[in-house]
């Protein structure tokens, strides 16, 4: 055998064991099985839960299909219909029942029931997230999250959890579906949906936004309020109070939010910082 011929017959030999030993697995390997993913149960449960059944059943089905599957139609359309619905339906139902109000009072009595966090939880109350078609495949964690932070915030947490903005859309889709069904019917919209946004925050249960108590309360004393940005270095927010330290918040992945718990902390350690002011 020649060099030539010996140096082709080892190159041959060697071919074959990386085929073999490509085709074998190896048990030092770990190997990635890619689960089978679960289908959606039927829209028809859908129309159960908020109690329409759709004369256009295409309508249902762009409502709980959202964009990242990937698909020729979503339901961007329909939610930026809903959107808009639900903010007049809000307007119309506070405007007659509290005749004596001020528009701006009126104006954050309907954001805190439109925002995403109170949408995103009429979809977990009935399960509605269930049913959306999507491939975004950290949003159950998201939701499993948010189920379990809310338990501390029966109504509205005011800016204090992070909220999967998915679940607010996709009801806002629904909303918009269904009023473009009934032949852009707010009557029937406000019926189909007036319980299952229960429960509605009125004017005895809204909140003032952590950021906005913790200012009037210190200007009422005449306190200096100092809001230390420290998101980018460390996630965090300080507060100082007349140049003390009164309070701290945190979260990796939305600044406004790390405000808002700075705030929230600030206003449960403040009254000891008004104790000894007063003494």
């Amino acid at each position: 055998m020649t060099a030539t011929e010996s140096l082709e017959h080892e190159t041959m030999v060697t071919l074959r064991e990386l085929r073999v030993n490509g085709n074998t697995n190896d048990s030092s390997e770990p190997t990635h099985k890619i689960e089978p993913t679960t289908p959606p149960p039927s829209l028809d449960e859908v129309e159960a839960i908020i109690g329409y059944e759709f004369k256009n059943k295409r309508l249902l089905e762009e409502a709980f299909t959202d964009a990242s599957l990937g698909e020729s139609f979503s339901n961007e359309r329909l939610e930026y219909v809903g959107d808009s619905v639900l903010n007049l339906l809000f307007t119309k139902q506070q405007y007659f029942e509290y005749p004596d109000l001020a528009p701006g009072v009126l104006t954050r009595l309907r954001a805190a029931n439109v925002d995403s966090d109170k949408l995103a939880r009429v979809a977990v109350k009935h399960d509605l997230h269930r049913y959306l078609r999507h491939k975004k495949p950290l949003l159950e964690e998201q939701i499993r999250q948010f189920s379990e932070e809310i338990r501390r915030y029966p109504l509205h947490s005011n800016g204090l959890v992070e909220v999967p903005k998915t679940l607010a859309d996709l009801v806002e889709s629904i909303i918009g579906a269904v009023f473009i069904d009934s032949d852009s019917s707010m009557d029937i919209v406000w019926k189909v949906f007036k319980d299952l946004l229960e429960p509605i925050i009125r004017l005895e249960t809204l909140k003032i936004h952590p950021v906005t108590q913790l200012y009037e309360m210190c200007q009422k004393r005449n306190l200096k309020v100092q809001l230390v940005d420290l998101w980018k270095e460390k996630t965090t927010f300080d507060v100082l109070v007349d140049d003390q330290f009164i309070g701290r918040g945190s979260c990796r992945d939305k600044k406004e939010i790390a405000l808002n718990r700075a705030a929230r902390n600030a206003l449960d350690n403040i009254w000891k910082l008004f104790h000894e002011k007063d003494l």
